[in-house]
This record gives structure tokens, C-alpha cells and sequence, in this order.
């Protein structure tokens, strides 16, 4: 079932989002991951797409593992920053012939290093992407949305401008970048629907994994991590990982608590390619009976 149709059920989706695996030891764990967290039955998986097209081909790979290999809902991302109209056809020809019917559409980073250079017709926004694939296919496309505002965006109101334009152009459904208050989010949607986007648009759920890998993801993607978190975090040893892990379960904990109370249509996981934090959320809301 399409996103679109899975977020106008009454019960929350449930979606957990990987990437491919980087290595060849990261790659004999990933199948053990998946099936761990298949248990849960997800509404559906997500698989990135490495900057400047870095990750084409395991994107590929990790795809038809994730949906061919283990049968679950999956939804194939694209970043197209830096490639070409027809490298783009091409990425979707050979989805589409895999059976992928769902698409994530990211405008994607620069890629690191000075080596790159983008092709002269690539695509400057996501929205231009969305509108470029709606005219040639039939899959059903998602999109993503900043709380906080992207980090590139001049304000957060340019930002909703924009994100309104991907929905006009053909997205269906919006999955926000992770925020440490869901504060953020709450306005953020009101303002969506002040500007007139009315698809669903979904939180999205990054737990603190390590505190380093925190303080790194937050500066990347102009997170904040709010005084409450920070507090928690500093009462802990940062070397003590089962301490640590347990200080992102509980925070994440209450986060999705409050967002399913307010209504939200879904969460989205960022797995960071681990089961056990996922696992341990989700089980802990469903003992709660509020998932």
C-alpha cells in the first residue's frame, strides 16, 4: 500500500529509514537488522541515496535485499544534486523494473571534496526533481520537511514556500527532518497549513545513539538539542554506551508519547542501520497501548 493511502488509516505508520551498508563487516550485519526489526512489522523501509549519487548502486543492492530478498514495504530515496536528467531516468528505469513504486525525492548534499563537479543540467531543487519525475512516472513520491528550517534556508517561511511548491508539483506526503521538541514540529505544521499543505507530514525520530554522533548530526543538520537533552546528556558518562543507549530510549520515548497523543499520523525512524533502540521504543509504546 502507498504511503498516501497507509497515512489516512487511523492507526499510527510505523517506518524505519536505513542506508547502505558502508563496508564489508556493516553489510554481513545488515540482513540480521532488518529481520530483527521486520518483527515489529513496519508499515514500510526506506533506503537513502548517497550524495552526488555515491551510494547508486548499493542503494540498489540494499533495496532489492530489503524488498525483494526480505518482502518488506519499501520506499526507494533519490538525491539528485549534481546528476544528470538521464542518470536520474535511469535510477528509476532500473527501480521501477525491480518492482519499487515509491520514491523519496531529496534534492541531496554537495559531496565532500573538491573532485566533483555536478553536471550542468542537474537539478537545483527537490521541487524541480518531484515535477521532472511526476511528468514521466507513476510512482507515488514523498518528500522532506525542515521544522527547523533547512540550513540553507534563509528563514523558515522560505522554507514552507518551497516545501509547498514540492506538494504542487507532486509530492504526497512529507517526512520532517528530527527535532529534539516536538514544539517545533507543532508550529511547524500549523504553519504548513496556513500555507495551504495539507498532505500528511510525518515526525521523524532520531534517538541519541552515542553523544558524539549527537553533537555531530545536530551541527549537519541544524538540530537543536534542547536544555532538557542537554541535561540529560551531561548526567551521564559519555563512554558508558548501555547508559547512554538508555538516556536516547527514554528521551525518544517521550517525544513519540506526546506526538501519537497529539495525533500524529506516523512516526518515522531513523535506524542508523541498529535494531535495538528502535526495538526497544516501539515495544516500550505499545506496552503503553498508545501505539
Amino acid at each position: 500500500m502507498h504511503p498516501t493511502h497507509l497515512y489516512k488509516s487511523q492507526k499510527p505508520v510505523i517506518s524505519m529509514e536505513f542506508f547502505p551498508p558502508r563496508d564489508e563487516n556493516a553489510a554481513k550485519t545488515f540482513g540480521g537488522t532488518i529481520d530483527n526489526l521486520a518483527e515489529l512489522k513496519p508499515d514500510y523501509m526506506s533506503i537513502t541515496f548517497g550524495a552526488g549519487g555515491s551510494t547508486r548502486d548499493g542503494s540498489y543492492q540494499t533495496v532489492k535485499q530489503v524488498m525483494v530478498d526480505k518482502g518488506q514495504p519499501t520506499v526507494a530515496y533519490i538525491a539528485g544534486y549534481g546528476l544528470s536528467p538521464d542518470e536520474i531516468i535511469d535510477v528509476l528505469d532500473k527501480y521501477k523494473k525491480l518492482g519499487v513504486d515509491r520514491i523519496f525525492v531529496i534534492r541531496g548534499d554537495k559531496p565532500k571534496g573538491d573532485d566533483f563537479t555536478p553536471h550542468r543540467d542537474s537539478f537545483s531543487y527537490a521541487s524541480d526533481m518531484i515535477a521532472f519525475i511526476k511528468e514521466r512516472y507513476d510512482f507515488s513520491l514523498g518528500c522532506a520537511g525542515y521544522p527547523e528550517g533547512h540550513i540553507e534556508a534563509k528563514s523558515l517561511d522560505k522554507d514552507i514556500e518551497y516545501l509547498k511548491l514540492k506538494v504542487e508539483n507532486g509530492a504526497e506526503y512529507v517526512v520532517a527532518q528530527y527535532f529534539y521538541d516536538n514544539a517545533y514540529f507543532y508550529d511547524f505544521c500549523k504553519k504548513c497549513r496556513a500555507a495551504g499543505i495539507n498532505v500528511p507530514i510525518i515526525p521523524g525520530i532520531m534517538p541519541v545513539y552515542t553523544i558524539k554522533m549527537a553533537s555531530i548530526l545536530a551541527k549537519v543538520c541544524g538540530t537543536t538539542i534542547t536544555k532538557d537533552l542537554q541535561t540529560r546528556i551531561d548526567a551521564v558518562d559519555a563512554k558508558n554506551k548501555d547508559a547512554v543507549l538508555s538516556l536516547g530510549i527514554d528521551f525518544a520515548v517521550d517525544q513519540c508519547r506526546d506526538l501519537l497523543k497529539a495525533g500524529v499520523a506516523g512516526l518515522h525512524f531513523y535506524t542508523m542501520n541498529r535494531s535495538k533502540t528502535t526495538t526497544e521504543i516501539i515495544n516500550r509504546l505499545k506496552q503503553e497501548n498508545i501505539l
